[in-house]
């Protein structure tokens, strides 16, 4: 078996794949950590109105080291900037625009995505995301649920797997998955692999998956920048 983190791809990679799918004029949630990173490669012309649970729709870019106003903070307590359109809202009033299905697309992590779609992505284990949270809202509401990932544990474990063991975010919610080695959809209860990096047969590829991969329409070569780091 080849060594994986040799070949695989970095988060930012990840990150710049899983934006080049946001269509213009979306409304869009990023998950706490990792999956924020999305909004820091979206494609040129285009414009994505990102949405915070803690009330702010349309927020800018991070401020630069040294200028953070931190009463301006997203749902992760990260330092965000006003730009001209940003609005402030109630939190309620932010979950009600979750739950009224009025975001296009809801990035988040995972710990593991089962093949019929459901995610799991917090623990109460040491060192795991102590509660739920919004997330439980947002994988049933928006209208496109994705997960940005690495392929495998740091223990080499599958997190693509037939059914998940680990406390349930939600149910059949997912859709596409865009992991460190491939670009896998969800489909009729099975994964569906669309891209994966060109370094990785499909066999080795299959090692590392918990599940059936399936190829319905062929599989692209997984192309990303390589000054992402």
């Amino acid at each position: 078996m080849i060594e994986i983190s040799d070949i695989k791809l970095s988060n930012a990679q990840i990150a710049w794949r899983a934006a080049q799918d946001i269509h213009d004029g979306a409304y869009v949630n990023l998950g706490i950590g990792f999956p924020e990173m999305v909004a820091s490669y979206q494609p040129e012309g285009r414009e994505v109105i990102f949405h915070t649970e803690n009330g702010v729709l349309g927020f800018g870019a991070a401020p630069a080291p040294g200028e953070e106003d931190w009463d301006l903070i997203n749902a992760g307590k990260k330092a965000i900037t006003q730009k001209l359109g940003t609005s402030f809202f109630h939190h309620a009033d932010s979950f009600a625009m979750v739950r009224g299905g009025h975001l296009d697309v809801a990035i988040l992590g995972a710990y593991q995505i089962a093949q019929n779609g459901d995610l799991a992505n917090w623990s109460t284990g040491k060192g795991g995301i102590p509660a739920v949270g919004g997330a439980m809202d947002l994988v049933q509401s928006a209208k496109r649920v994705a997960v940005v990932t690495d392929h495998i544990t740091k223990k080499g474990d599958p997190k693509l797997v037939e059914s998940c063991t680990m406390p349930l975010t939600g149910v059949g919610c997912v859709t596409r998955i865009y992991s460190s080695l491939a670009v896998v959809d969800i489909e009729g209860n099975r994964f569906v692999l669309r891209e994966k990096i060109p370094a990785i047969s499909f066999d080795d590829l299959q090692a590392l998956t918990g599940a059936e991969l399936y190829t319905n329409e062929g599989v692209d070569d997984l192309i990303c920048p390589e000054d992402l780091v």
